[in-house]
C-alpha cells in the first residue's frame, strides 16, 4: 500500500482543473465568438451542472524519488439520485515496478467499496472486495484507506475545469475533433495557490499540500459547441518530478451504471491491526 498511495495521490493531483481571469485571443462556440477567458468560464458553469458522465484518463510522470511512473484508467460519476462513483485505475506503474491488478473503488451511497490486491494485503482480507462506511474513514487504522478514498473523491469534472479558470494566459488556438465531436481547443497555464484558492474548502488544503512544490500547471481545453469540456490536459513539475495528464470526457448527462459488488464478494475491514 505504501507504494499505491503516493501514486495515487499524484494521479489524483493533477485529476482537478479550470476557472478564468485576463485572456488572450477568442474562441468560437456555436454561432457565438468568446474571449478566450469567458469561453473557460462557461465552460467552467457548464461543467457544474452536469449530472452523469465517463472519463478515460492517463497520467504519466518521470523523475523524482520513485522515478518514471504511469496510471491508466476510467471514471464513472453520477450526482443524482445519490453520488456515486466507480474509479478504475486498470494500470499502475511506479519504479519500473507494477501494482498488480490495480485497483478499483465504488462510492455507492455511504459506503465504499475496494478492490486492490495491496489493500488486501494490508487489510489482511481473502475477499476481493473490501467495504467501509465513509464515516469510519477516520477511525485508527485506517489511514491508507483514508488516502485513497479522499484522493479518488477530488476527481470530478467540475472541480477540474473551475481550477482552470485562474488562467492569466488563456488563449484559443484552433479548432479541433475530439471522440468525433468539433471542439475549440484553448492553451495557457494557472498559478497552483490562486487556483487552490477556488477548489472545494474541503479538497483545498489537500490541493495545495499535493502541489506545494509546483508553481503554475500548464493547461489544453478541448470545449464543444456546448462549452462541455471533451479533453483536459495538464503538465507541470512537483519538485523534481513532471507530469503529464489527459483526461476525456463523454457520455454527458446519461445514465451510468455504479453498483456496489456482490456480497459475497465483499469482506469488512479488519478494525485493529495489530497496533499497525
Amino acid at each position: 500500500m505504501r507504494r499505491l498511495a503516493p501514486t495515487v495521490a499524484l494521479g489524483a493531483a493533477v485529476l482537478i482543473a479550470v476557472a478564468g481571469c485576463g485572456a488572450q485571443g477568442t474562441g468560437s462556440l456555436g454561432n457565438v465568438k468568446l474571449a478566450a477567458a469567458d469561453a473557460v468560464q462557461q465552460s467552467a458553469q457548464k461543467a457544474e451542472k452536469v449530472t452523469s458522465y465517463s472519463a478515460d484518463l492517463v497520467l504519466d510522470a518521470s523523475g523524482g524519488e520513485k522515478g518514471a511512473g504511469k496510471i491508466q484508467g476510467s471514471v464513472l460519476y453520477q450526482s443524482k439520485p445519490q453520488l456515486a462513483t466507480d474509479i478504475r485505475l486498470d494500470t499502475i506503474t511506479f519504479g519500473g515496478q507494477n501494482v498488480p491488478g490495480g485497483a478499483r473503488a465504488i462510492l455507492a451511497g455511504d459506503t465504499v467499496y475496494v478492490k486492490s490486491e495491496l489493500v488486501n494485503r494490508f487489510a489482511g482480507t481473502s475477499k476481493p472486495w473490501i467495504k467501509l462506511p465513509l464515516n469510519e474513514l477516520d477511525a485508527e487504522g485506517q489511514s491508507e484507506i483514508k488516502k485513497f478514498m479522499d484522493q479518488a473523491q477530488q476527481f470530478d469534472l467540475a472541480g477540474t475545469v473551475k481550477l482552470l479558470t485562474a488562467s492569466k494566459d488563456v488563449k484559443a488556438v484552433g479548432t479541433e475533433t475530439v471522440g468525433g465531436v468539433e471542439t475549440t481547443h484553448y492553451s495557457g497555464t494557472f498559478p497552483v495557490a490562486e487556483a487552490a484558492q477556488l477548489a472545494d474548502p474541503a479538497k483545498r488544503e489537500r490541493l495545495q499540500e499535493q502541489l506545494s512544490q509546483a508553481k503554475d500547471v500548464k493547461f489544453d481545453l478541448w470545449a464543444d459547441a456546448q462549452s462541455l469540456p471533451r479533453k483536459v490536459t495538464l503538465s507541470g513539475s512537483e519538485k523534481d518530478a513532471t507530469f503529464n495528464m489527459t483526461a476525456l470526457f463523454k457520455g454527458f448527462n446519461e445514465p451510468v451504471d455504479i453498483t456496489a459488488p456482490p456480497a459475497d464478494q465483499v469482506g469488512d475491514l479488519p478494525r485493529h491491526r495489530g497496533g499497525n
